[in-house]
């Protein structure tokens, strides 16, 4: 069974207004809630196989950080189709995904990850918070053959989940 884990970005820097979009770094809290996470995902004995990214700063230094503190050591894909996108281009990215890949993460942005992860499972969610994680179960034999039908939900985590 292949696992699908499809994360939004951590909380984004706003001090600069004048920043344009896709250079948005992060801000304190969400650094610290990559770090919360990223322990949430140990303790839940996940670890990606391969890291894709929106190439979007704030989802670039999201992956570096939950890479980092996973022991993910492997190079993290990349992707400029990943930021401001259609619903379909994240099922292509899905169905490109070599298929040695077994547990693989994508990160990007809202709305197109709600919307994304609402047109592949039964129930809604609303809102996928900055740094929510939506695990899903994927029946299909190999990603190309990824469709709504093979991807079963598994679990929806974020961070205010984890306060202490």
């Amino acid at each position: 069974m292949k696992r699908l884990y499809l994360i939004r970005h951590a909380k984004s820097d706003w001090s600069d207004l004048s920043e344009n979009d896709f250079e948005r770094g992060l801000n304190k809290r969400g650094k610290k809630n990559i770090i919360r996470m990223a322990n949430v995902l140990q303790r839940m004995e996940i670890k990606p196989d391969l890291i894709i990214s929106s190439s979007a700063k704030r989802a670039k230094k999201t992956a570096k950080g939950l890479a980092e503190n996973l022991g993910y050591d492997k190079e993290i894909m990349l992707l400029d189709t990943l930021y401001m996108c259609e619903p379909q281009e994240w099922m292509e990215t899905i169905r490109h995904i070599p298929g040695d890949f077994q547990s693989v993460f994508i990160i990007g942005h809202n709305p197109e990850i709600t919307d994304f992860v609402n047109s592949l499972i039964d129930d809604y969610i609303d809102n996928i918070p900055t740094l929510g994680i939506v695990g899903l179960e994927v029946a299909a034999p190999t990603w190309d053959k990824f469709e709504q039908q093979n991807a079963r939900f598994s679990f929806f985590i974020y961070p205010k989940m984890y306060r202490s």
